[in-house]
């Protein structure tokens, strides 16, 4: 019996692509608008590709936020950007993430859940300051206990790592099958999720396709956020 939902952060409970859309337009204005979708894809392959060795200290944060944008407009055939236009971009990135709003659906489900007493918990990589001001600008507090949220660089372990799961299991105390996951990623959460033996949501509101030579681990591919209140309703 399922007893306890976890979320991803980036594009699960909040639109990830609109502040990377308005700071790709101030330093890459001629970007076509039929690219921005793949350019984001790219843009997070390079974040969860690289981090990994920021936290191993084979790359410094700045190192990587301005090769992920570098290399996703370069793979692109766009022009390439200088180091200071990708390090111009990551400000305009990050003051367009302070505006970030939390999906009304999304709302409306943590308030179900929490009417229901359901525990949730929430499992998100990237650095420390950078994930926790997200965290607050969204107010997740007002769902989730504090010692329920799990930042990658802060744990020490990134999803998929099985540990950062482990982690969240033990702070719940319940049992793995006990536990069913929320996220848009299939490597991070898909996979990483069913390493620890959760349940799993794809939340594939992106309508990526599954990776080439992956099984297909999740129980449900949810499409839009009206799916995915109307199933966890359902389970809960």
């Amino acid at each position: 019996m399922l007893k306890a939902v976890v979320f991803d952060v980036d594009d699960t409970l909040y639109d990830q692509q609109a502040p990377f859309r308005n700071a790709v337009k101030e330093v890459s204005p001629y970007v076509l608008d039929e690219d921005f979708h793949n350019l984001y894809i790219r843009f997070r392959y390079y974040s969860d590709e690289n981090f990994p060795k920021v936290m191993q200290g084979l790359l410094t944060i700045e190192q990587m936020r301005a090769h992920r944008i570098y290399q996703s407009l370069v793979d692109l055939d766009y022009p390439a950007l200088t180091k200071e236009a990708c390090l111009n971009f990551q400000k305009i990135y990050e003051d367009e993430l302070d505006k970030i709003v939390m999906h009304e659906k999304i709302k409306e489900i943590l308030d179900y859940l929490k009417e229901k007493e359901i525990p949730l918990a929430i499992i998100t990589n990237g650095p420390t300051d950078h994930q926790a001001k997200k965290i607050k600008q969204l107010h997740l507090t007002q769902w989730v206990k504090p010692e329920n949220i799990f930042i990658s660089e802060a744990t020490g372990y990134q999803k998929p790592d099985r540990e950062i799961f482990e982690l969240v299991q033990k702070s719940l105390d319940l049992a793995a099958e006990e536990i069913i996951y929320v996220g848009d990623n299939y490597d991070s959460d898909v996979a990483g999720s069913k390493k620890a033996n959760w349940r799993s949501l794809w939340f594939n509101h992106r309508h990526r396709d599954v990776p080439q030579d992956k099984p297909l681990l999740f129980e449900l591919e949810i499409a839009s956020f009206e799916q995915l209140e109307q199933t966890l309703k359902m389970i809960f």
